[in-house]
């Protein structure tokens, strides 16, 4: 992993990012001094409880009771953090905007039609206290559940922010999950209210949910109360149910002040959701204490968002990178959240998007990056990227490649953020900061507090290797539980055992001396012929070069007493799989990776699955090699790829 190095902090962020200004300040109040990020890493993963403690105060936690003691116990699952404390979630995302210029410009919410609305702090604000008058109507207390069917636009961070403030979990899909989808999700939850979009647009064409949305409602008995919210321009059949529309409840006048329900720490307050692709998903609850102080962590120290910023991801309301964007809200950075197709009417948009509204920080997935790329489109020649100051990049590897075309075609000194954690810690794992070169191919650093090394196949830490992403220590961002897992085991089952009492993630990767990292993809689909592992992306990176592949997913099947490598190619439009083609891509594969990665079969495919949030479903098209049903495919956006897949089997075995 001996790369160049493509971006430096400028003398500027060394001494005035938030990272910069909190080494400052633990030197002022701990007595602390670090030469550099690596050091203060180490000191965040050993002195567990300062590190945690110096957060709540580098944060100013907003609190109605302190706590008595940061850890109880670094036992995990089930350590106890800040036992005492009492805190509102909302409250402190809120705080900021119920300071200062009311008019100041919160959120801006975009949409495929060019329909812009701005929402000021004081609507902001005022919007979040009518619902919160609603939801307490339906007597929404403590630990009682809200749900949202929503897109990514302003109503669904105001309803979710109002749910918090009484105590309440929220849990979202996106209106594009099938019916069979959002039960299999919602009935878990059980919620009591339900906030949902009669469709939503994307690429330039109107979809109604309201028919799906109706049968949500008729297997979930536990909804007593329906929030309708119009999304499409064409008629639609509202549910019989009892429902008001959202615009109905906006349009009133509070009658009394926002106030916020104070609540322990670990208090639940998100539910999210596992991708279900090869089974029924699991229900993720997270705690508004450890979400608060890992956000503010990540978001503030090394994202750098400050009251200047304006963020905007490219996300859905089912994927977790929402939760971590609604939290941006707390450095008093605007949001700026776009509902549609990112590529439509061209790839384009989001692009013009980052220059109109002046974003500084923008976040998008790997693919989405690729296929800019792959398309030979460069932003810098059409728009201007002036205001950008840090892109991130996550659900799948970003490739050397991609580093190239970010720092060639959009701007030569953006801070390029490649990040990855998850679901289960609603944050990130690995992730850049401001204060550190970045290496090209590398994500940039080990996040503060986490104690993430890889492990071989002997349990042993290993640098320089790939192995096994595991946590040594315990931090607050671990789940409090799951739904539907009284005795735990589930909980158990997921991330310790394989290792008792060390957090194993799933992810291969190789770390190096000075921190940084490549994921090679999930454990659960890394290759293994000839007893040797591969990780799925090591094949990925040398696909990248062949011009005539347009995308690809690689799996494996035990094919007699070995395990054989099977490609699936999409290939540009006009190109077949000759044999000329395939030896040209078994050769760059050899040359690139080793002779190991080359596969046995390679196969053309007119669509590559996705998830619904934009990952191959690599576990999918093994376990469709071998013969297995697919049972959820309400959570691949594309399930009848999954048909040509399957017919694959009988030319392997």
């Amino acid at each position: 992993m001996s790369s160049s190095i493509v971006w430096h902090p400028t003398p500027e962020m060394l001494r005035q990012s938030e990272m910069a200004k909190y080494i400052s300040w633990l030197k002022e109040q701990y007595n602390l001094s670090f030469s550099d990020y690596q050091g203060l890493h180490q000191w965040s993963v050993t002195h567990i409880e300062d590190f945690w403690e110096s957060i709540w105060r580098y944060k100013d936690v907003e609190h109605e009771s302190m706590y008595r003691k940061v850890l109880e116990s670094r036992v995990m699952p089930g350590a106890q953090w800040f036992e005492g404390a009492r805190l509102n979630f909302a409250k402190n995302i809120i705080q900021p905007w119920m300071m200062g210029n009311p008019k100041r410009v919160a959120i801006v919410a975009l949409d495929e039609e060019r329909n812009r609305k701005e929402i000021s702090a004081e609507a902001f604000v005022h919007q979040v206290t009518v619902f919160q008058a609603f939801l307490r109507k339906y007597d929404v207390r403590a630990g009682d559940k809200v749900a949202g069917i929503v897109c990514n636009d302003e109503k669904s961070i105001i309803a979710s922010l109002a749910t918090s403030s009484l105590g309440g979990v929220w849990a979202s899909c996106a209106p594009e999950f099938g019916w069979q989808s959002l039960v299999d999700r919602l009935s878990q939850v059980q919620p009591k209210v339900l906030f949902a979009v009669n469709g939503y647009s994307y690429n330039g064409k109107e979809y109604d949910i309201s028919a799906k949305v109706e049968k949500v409602i008729k297997e979930i008995p536990s909804i007593e109360a329906i929030v309708w919210i119009p999304k499409i321009t064409k008629p639609s059949k509202r549910p019989k149910a009892n429902l008001t529309l959202w615009r109905e409840i906006a349009s009133k006048k509070p009658t009394t002040d926002l106030t916020f329900v104070p609540l322990p720490f670990h208090h639940p307050l998100y539910i999210l959701f596992s991708s279900g692709t090869t089974g029924k998903p699991k229900s993720i609850v997270h705690s508004a204490g450890g979400v608060l102080l890992q956000h503010f962590k990540e978001l503030a120290l090394h994202c750098n968002l400050t009251e200047n910023s304006v963020l905007s991801y490219y996300t859905t309301c089912g994927w977790m990178m929402w939760n971590w964007m609604v939290s941006g809200l707390m450095t008093g950075a605007r949001l700026v959240v776009y509902n549609g197709s990112p590529s439509y009417p061209s790839i384009e948009r989001l692009w013009r998007l980052i220059e109109n509204e002046s974003v500084t920080h923008f976040g998008t997935s790997a693919k989405f990056i690729a296929t800019c790329r792959t398309e030979s489109f460069s932003p810098k020649r059409i728009v201007s990227t002036a205001s950008l100051q840090n892109i991130f990049s996550t659900g799948s590897p970003l490739v050397a490649e991609d580093y190239d075309w970010v720092f060639s075609n959009v701007k030569k000194d953006v801070q390029l953020t490649s990040i990855s954690g998850g679901t289960d810690i609603i944050s990130c794992f690995v992730l850049g900061n401001p204060i550190s070169p970045i290496y090209r191919g590398e994500i940039q650093c080990k996040g503060l507090g986490m104690d993430v090394v890889a492990f071989n196949e002997q349990g042993q830490e290993v640098v320089g290797q790939k192995g096994e992403l595991v946590c040594k220590t315990v931090v607050p961002c671990m789940p409090v539980h799951f739904l539907d897992d009284l005795d735990g085991q589930k909980y158990h089952n997921a991330y310790f055992a394989k290792y008792e009492g060390i957090w194993c993630h799933g992810d291969y990767v190789m770390f190096n001396e000075r921190g940084g990292s490549v994921i090679f993809g999930r454990s659960d689909t890394t290759l293994n012929p000839g007893g040797v592992r591969i990780g799925t992306s090591e094949i990925y990176r040398q696909l990248d070069q062949i011009q005539e592949v347009q995308d690809s997913i690689v799996a494996s099947v035990q094919h007699k007493s070995d395990e054989k490598i099977v490609l699936l190619v999409m290939l540009q439009p006009g190109i077949s799989l000759t044999h000329q083609l395939k030896a040209k891509i078994k050769e760059q594969i050899k040359i690139g990776a080793s002779p190991r990665h080359v596969p046995e079969y390679i196969f053309s495919i007119s669509q590559i699955p996705y998830t619904l949030s934009g990952k191959k479903v690599e576990k999918a098209v093994k376990q469709m090699l071998h013969g297995q049903e697919i049972t959820n495919l309400d959570a691949i956006s594309n399930p009848d790829s999954l048909e040509e897949i399957k017919k694959l089997k009988d030319e392997i075995y």
